[in-house]
């Protein structure tokens, strides 16, 4: 079993500031005795609007957010997966990346978001370069293998589907999920959607604030909320019970009777 945190938090411009969030948060996880704590896209640094102030933010995975976020992970025997804005090669965009951390603070996986959101008027590929189509990452806290996947990508069932066929048990969930009509309705019912076809858990920690409409939450294989947060900062806390996996699978065995495969879109 795996005691899992999502954090809900308001990450801005201030790189530091938000480092000293993440920082307490992840001390308050430890008293719960959280052995994972999953933390929202951006939270290195976002603003509002997207601009230039992102390609400006962006460091390399070895850069001083990374090593910070390792150090919280080592100290307090935990492993941490947040979102940061990483420097690409090309300096005009950013990749979106989610990172997990062991907890030795060592970097297990890396996952670059494919679904950018060029949506609901917003244009995140003016910055932003899609990640690779790849074979998933996914690493094991204690005896349950994880999964990631970001924000935009949970209208898109098939990004669940392929970490399901990877092996995970759980599908981490990051996001800035931007307020607007009918939004809310949207996150609530896609999450609960994406566990309960894939018969996984979900953990979504999503931003709170002006950027993020909240609402992060931890959901079982049946689709039950078992931890959830409304509009302000904090952590919801679950159990993840691999039994409760095997119990519900065997009722709905939906990824055994299954009769197609996911394929990268333009193959035959």
């Amino acid at each position: 079993m795996v005691v899992c945190s999502v954090a809900q938090f308001a990450p801005e411009e201030d790189k530091a500031a938000n480092l000293a969030s993440i920082t307490r948060l992840v001390a308050d996880a430890k008293t719960r005795g959280s052995d994972l704590v999953v933390f929202p896209e951006y939270s290195m640094f976002t603003v509002p609007v997207m601009d230039e102030r992102f390609v400006a933010s962006a460091e390399p995975l070895d850069g001083p957010f990374v090593t910070a976020i390792s150090g919280l992970a080592a100290r307090h025997g935990m492993a941490i997966v947040c979102g940061m804005n990483e420097a690409t090669d090309a300096g005009s965009h950013i990749h979106n990346t989610l990172l997990a951390v062991d907890p030795r603070g060592q970097i297990v996986a890396t996952y670059r978001k494919l679904h950018l959101y060029d949506a609901f008027g917003y244009t995140e590929s003016q910055l932003v370069t899609p990640g690779p189509i790849e074979q998933p990452a996914t690493f094991l806290v204690k005896d349950l293998r994880f999964g990631m996947q970001t924000c935009y990508d949970l209208r898109f069932p098939e990004v669940t589907r392929r970490l399901i066929d990877a092996g995970v048990d759980a599908v981490l969930m990051p996001a800035e999920w931007v307020p607007g009509p009918l939004k809310e309705d949207h996150w609530t019912t896609l999450l609960r959607a994406r566990a309960i076809e894939n018969t996984v858990y979900l953990a979504a920690a999503d931003q709170c604030g002006r950027a993020g409409a909240g609402n992060s939450m931890i959901v079982d294989p049946m689709g039950v909320v078992v931890a959830a947060l409304g509009e302000e900062e904090g952590l919801a806390t679950a159990i993840l019970d691999p039994a409760r996996i095997t119990r519900v699978r065997t009722k709905n065995p939906a990824i055994h009777l299954r009769r197609f495969a996911v394929v990268p879109a333009g193959t035959s």
